[in-house]
């Protein structure tokens, strides 16, 4: 059987989480993918940028928000600045704005890399080590987590070093996506990473992540590697109901197990959309602006379907909620579950390199520093 998690005081169970990601897990998403699991499990917001947070932007500290429902409250932080992710750690705990702490060392994307900062900064490894001293020493006993990647690529791997050091600064567990940053999101997320680290750090969790695309492939990751639990991430995109599978999946023989998987037709899918696309809107106070947050999960959540090019079109352009349902009123909405929905979504894109500072590789151990540049100027990726 497969125990549970336990982040610092808080009891996990299923050890299923669901993955930070920009512009798709606030709070709106995270009620839909709590809701399929009865509650169970973490949900983890967008990411935060801590230079944001500390600043007080209006829009990160919109995004900071949990709904009262959300238990534990669990925030990301991307920062790059060990006296400013300090300052934001410290903030989250004297104003009780959450009440778990995970840190994004993972991003690929080259705009954050470029200057050092994401999946790059674990290269140097001092840097890394003060980051995570200063999160863990300003949280108040607030667990700290971290999320990270194999390495830059894989002649420089950093993730067997980079979980050490974590253990060492009082990190309470690690995330690892099993891929190297110059993978991006292509290729196949290497698990034999996950049961390494497993072993070199065996006083932590370890949660694995990566190619999680059914609720039969997280409790195989679990079986593989070891891993105390796993992080979802595309997996979830278009389909909130994972979440509802992998509590079947894990509860095994409690009465769970395949026979509970969700196969919703297009008629549940499109119910599903609406209600997303109507917290998007009560989330921003204005239903239009909801509608066209909602258009990027329109390819998601009909993926498979016989929908037809034009019509996913016209869904992708809808402005209101009346217009959204009547477009997909017009559906064939008593088609079952497809099998071709399974599968990989999302982004499948690898690069062949990562952009980085100038000398960014001479030396690990250098005292380097990353400009503030490499934060974005507000949160959410």
């Amino acid at each position: 059987m497969i125990q549970p998690l336990q982040i610092g005081p808080h009891t996990v169970d299923p050890p299923v989480v669901l993955a930070p990601m920009a512009g798709i897990t606030n709070a709106p998403f995270r009620t839909l993918c709590r809701e399929f699991s009865g509650g169970r499990g973490l949900f983890v917001s967008e990411m935060i940028t801590t230079r944001a947070l500390v600043e007080r932007n209006d829009k990160t500290m919109r995004l900071i928000h949990f709904d009262a429902a959300e238990k534990p409250r669990s925030v990301q932080l991307y920062g790059v600045d060990p006296e400013t992710v300090g300052r934001a750690a410290r903030m989250i705990a004297e104003e009780d704005l959450a009440d778990h702490i995970d840190l994004n060392f993972g991003c690929p994307v080259p705009k954050v890399t470029r200057r050092g900062g994401g999946s790059a900064l674990p290269y140097k490894r001092p840097l890394l080590r003060a980051i995570l001293r200063a999160a863990v020493g300003n949280a108040g006993g607030l667990p700290v987590t971290m999320k990270m990647r194999k390495g830059i690529d894989d002649d420089h791997l950093t993730y067997l070093d980079a979980g050490r050091i974590a253990v060492e600064e009082g990190v309470t567990a690690i995330a690892l996506h099993g891929r190297t940053a110059a993978q991006h999101y292509g290729g196949q997320a290497d698990w034999s990473a996950i049961a390494r680290l497993k072993e070199a750090v065996p006083e932590i969790p370890v949660l694995g992540n990566g190619d999680i695309w059914s609720a039969d492939d997280a409790v195989r990751m679990v079986r593989e590697t070891g891993c105390d639990g796993v992080v979802v991430g595309r997996g979830c995109l278009g389909r909130p109901w994972l979440f509802g599978d992998l509590v079947a999946a894990f509860d095994g023989g409690d009465g769970g197990g395949p026979e509970a998987y969700a196969r919703p037709s297009l008629r549940e899918v499109a119910d599903v959309m609406l209600r997303h696309a109507a917290l998007l809107g009560e989330w921003l106070a204005d239903e239009s602006r909801g509608v066209i947050d909602f258009r990027k999960h329109v390819a998601w959540y009909t993926k498979g379907f016989s929908v037809g090019s034009e019509a996913r079109r016209r869904l992708a352009v809808a402005a209101s909620l009346d217009e959204l349902a009547a477009l997909l009123a017009e559906l064939d909405l008593d088609q079952p579950w497809p099998a071709s929905a399974d599968g990989p979504r999302g982004r499948t894109s690898g690069r062949s390199r990562v952009v980085l500072p100038d000398g960014w590789l001479a030396d690990p151990y250098d005292e380097a520093a990353v400009s503030a540049e490499a934060e974005q100027d507000t949160s959410g990726g």
